[in-house]
């Protein structure tokens, strides 16, 4: 069976990726500067023209261009010859701008309950005690019905938990003031960072990036130059996003072409630093996502920044020029090497030390799954524009997005902290009745101790005046008698 595939560029013969071998997964690297934008524009273009919807962040501001119609000029006319290109056609492409903090694109939200305590407890940098308090959180929202939309319901659940913290603790063992601290002082620095804008409802719906328009597949383009700033939550993110494909999307057969292709660039800001679990994490969704009709390539500088047992799963790679002037730089071209299938003629450490801007080397999968042996390939042009995406441009594109309306207004539904609010409210209001009943009762209990003592008085002023009058005749005859006598 022949399958459609897509051409990228020109070596010693056409360098073609296979559709059907998309889900495969792949990895980019080069160094700055050496051409690995133009190689992902490429990759998105072709993959939309073919109808394959597309999800990649911009870090540097220069692909959200897609959207703009590209120029032939006498540089292109001239890699056009070099490549063997010969269906270029100068063109815009369907474009999609996302944005955590809304700024540059449609508001893309996640849920705190969604990202879970493992994601979470990186985001904030979370040391292991504060990560299980806060797994304790997790849970206490679980079973009690809590949802955790927003920081502020993540704070009202950690209170809840300070506030009971000895009823807690012959469930959850000793709860610490001092570490709930830690985990409230760190969602001020979220907060501070205008990270809660990417907390919130409605949550991004996972199949609008699977959008067609004109038969062309969406290219969906996560503004990240203000995210990166934040890598943490830069590589949270797309780890969470990543996950939630995985586990939405249905199983399916084998496809010939992916149903979604995932770019990931920067990857090793999502390696670095990363707890052994969070890594297990990654490591079987890369796996197992194939099977969901994603593939995911990940972009970086060097392969090394990926770890092996991820490394293994990526069969379709390009590598772009790496320079090697320290020992450590001469180690990692060596090893960025032996990760292809070598071509006889060719050698591989000495070509990526000497690639130009625009070459790369490549090694896709056959047909028959096995990887192609490397070649030296010179890159095909964009049929878009070359550079940043016109302010104006970017205005129009957000705000005529079919998506603009659905997800422009914050929605701030009943969850934790209207829940637990409404819960203490009411028990404060409790505790003021009852408050207020003994009150009563002391006031009654007053009022009755002065009447009574008011009528006992009464009663021994009257007893005592009765006494006294009795006393007073009985004195009285008793000296008339005597003055008789």
């Amino acid at each position: 069976m022949i399958f459609e595939k897509i051409h990228i560029g020109k070596g010693e013969e056409n360098a073609f990726f296979s559709l059907n071998k998309l889900n495969r997964h792949g990895l980019i690297t080069g160094a700055t500067g050496t051409g690995k934008t133009i190689t992902l524009k490429v990759l998105a273009e072709q993959l939309s023209k073919r109808g394959i919807p597309i999800f990649l962040a911009d870090v540097k501001g220069d692909l959200a261009s897609l959207a703009e119609i590209g120029e032939e000029n006498e540089k292109i006319s001239q890699r056009l010859i070099t490549t063997g290109t010969e269906d270029y056609t100068p063109q815009a492409f369907p474009v999609t701008l996302w944005d955590v903090f809304g700024e540059e694109g449609i508001p893309i939200r996640a849920n705190i309950s969604d990202l879970g305590p493992l994601l979470f407890s990186r985001l904030i940098e979370l040391n292991e005690v504060q990560e299980g308090l806060l797994n304790i959180a997790f849970d206490l929202a679980d079973k009690n019905g809590l949802l955790l939309i927003d920081i502020k319901d993540l704070r009202a659940i950690l209170n809840f938990m300070q506030d009971n913290a000895e009823e807690l603790r012959r469930d959850y063992g000793n709860i610490t003031a001092a570490s709930i601290g830690a985990i409230t002082r760190r969602l001020l620095v979220l907060e501070k960072q205008g990270v809660e804008h990417f907390f919130g409802d409605p949550v991004m719906d996972l199949h609008d990036l699977f959008q067609e328009r004109d038969g062309k597949g969406v290219i969906n383009i996560l503004s990240a130059v203000h995210l990166l700033q934040n890598p943490k939550l830069y590589s949270t993110f797309l780890l969470w996003l990543l996950s939630k494909l995985y586990d939405t999307l249905p199983e399916v057969d084998d496809l010939s072409q992916p149903k979604l292709v995932f770019f990931f660039d920067e990857a090793h800001l999502l390696f670095t630093d990363a707890p052994k679990p969070l890594l297990d994490k990654l490591e079987l969704t890369v796996r197992l996502i194939r099977s969901k009709g994603v593939g995911v390539f990940f972009i970086t500088q060097n392969p090394t920044d990926v770890p092996d047992s991820i490394l293994n799963q990526l069969g379709n790679k390009v590598q772009h020029a790496l320079r090697a002037f320290t020992p450590k730089e001469q180690k990692n071209v060596k090893l960025a090497a032996e990760t292809f299938r070598p071509r006889e003629g060719v050698n591989v450490a000495e070509a990526i030390t000497s690639l130009s801007v625009g070459e790369a080397l490549v090694s896709t999968l056959d047909d028959s799954g096995a990887p192609t042996p490397v070649d030296r390939v010179m890159i095909a042009p964009p049929e878009s524009k070359i550079g940043t995406l016109d302010p104006m441009k970017r205005e129009t594109l957000i705000s005529d997005n079919v998506f603009y309306d659905k997800y422009y207004e914050t929605i701030d539904p009943k969850s934790a902290y209207e829940i637990l609010t409404e819960q203490n409210q009411a028990k404060e209001k409790e505790r003021l009745a009852v408050q207020e009943e003994r009150l009563r009762e002391k006031e009654k209990k007053e009022k009755n101790l002065k009447f009574n003592r008011s009528s006992i008085g009464r009663l021994q002023n009257n007893v005592l005046g009765s006494i006294g009058r009795e006393v007073g005749k009985q004195l009285i005859r008793g000296i008339l008698g005597t003055l008789r006598k």
